[in-house]
């Protein structure tokens, strides 16, 4: 409400009240505003009144989308949630976005990535080329994976989570979440690629990664070799060369809360619970308001899950 409005407002709840001696036009020259554009707002107030009970009526459903499984919401998101529900509701991101502002509800900001890569002296040379060349989504699904590692801190301790993302359809393919950063929780995360989708890789499927000392060790290169996969990695210090995984990572921190966990296997639990929604209902704008898993069932069968089809115009929903 404008201060105009505010001015209304109050010249309304003075005149209604029984010991009131003043007249409108006295309290409308108090305030400093029309007697005419007071009687215009008066007359539109009943429209108000009802529209403001629409707004609160569908911010409710904002908020309810904002905080499913506990995980905080930008405007999209909400949106795309929104039409997963059963019925479906349709409420585009402009309304969403408005009614977000107008309450006070706010999307979390992602952060840049503050952690480093390991320290250069630990790699070896078995540096591969850059295969990918940021050809992310050129060649469809499972044709290239992006792998990396990131820091998971908690209470006053450490523990570290290794990836398979599909940079076509945005699935994690696998991870493993270590106490360690021995190389062999990198070697399962490999290992549980394979067991989960090695009958939709072929070989031409990339994986690509970062020259960290993980990826360039001799028993890396192996598992790869002898999965048949073809081995990438980015160029040194370019971290937009694996920017999808990167991107990844940071979402996954803005909206995890460790705060509480003070051991390992609270930490596991909140990373399963977290991945889980992302590949099953973390909608994504590019995956025609999918979720990863959605998206590849209908990359894979061409049935779209939504009762709105992603070609439509934007400005058809309500």
């Amino acid at each position: 409400m404008g201060v105009p409005g505010r001015k209304f407002e109050i010249i309304r709840e003075v005149t209604s009240q029984d010991n009131n001696k003043l007249t409108i036009k006295e309290l409308c020259n108090i305030a400093g505003v029309s007697r005419s554009g007071y009687y215009r707002w008066l007359n539109s107030y009943e429209s108000r009144k009802l529209r403001e009970e629409r707004d609160r009526a569908d911010f409710e459903l904002i908020v309810k989308a904002y905080y499913y499984r506990g995980y905080k919401k930008g405007a999209r998101s909400i949106h795309m949630r929104l039409l997963h529900q059963n019925p479906p509701i349709r409420m585009n991101v402009k309304k969403i976005r408005r009614l977000m502002n107008k309450y006070g509800l706010f999307c979390p900001i992602r952060k840049a990535n503050p952690y480093r890569r390991m320290q250069a002296a630990l790699k070896t040379n078995n540096i591969a080329d850059n295969l990918l060349n940021r050809e992310f989504t050129e060649h469809g699904a499972r044709q290239v994976l992006l792998t990396d590692i990131t820091y998971i801190n908690y209470s006053d301790k450490r523990c570290y989570l290794s990836t398979i993302l599909d940079a076509y359809t945005k699935q994690i393919l696998a991870y493993v979440l270590s106490k360690s950063l021995d190389v062999d929780f990198v070697l399962e995360t490999v290992n549980i690629l394979m067991e989960k989708h090695k009958i939709s890789l072929d070989t031409e499927t990339l994986i690509h990664s970062d020259q960290g000392c993980h990826y360039t060790s001799i028993k890396f290169i192996q598992i790869v070799k002898d999965a048949g996969l073809r081995q990438s990695m980015s160029r040194k210090g370019n971290c937009w060369d694996n920017a999808p995984q990167e991107s990844f990572f940071g979402h996954m921190k803005d909206e995890i809360d460790l705060t509480k966990c003070n051991n390992f296997n609270e930490v596991q639990a909140i990373i399963d619970d977290w991945i889980n929604y992302y590949n099953t209902e973390r909608y994504q704008w590019e995956l025609a308001k999918l979720s990863p898993d959605e998206y590849y069932k209908y990359i894979v069968t061409g049935e779209y899950p939504l009762p709105i089809y992603p070609e439509e115009n934007e400005q058809r929903e309500k």
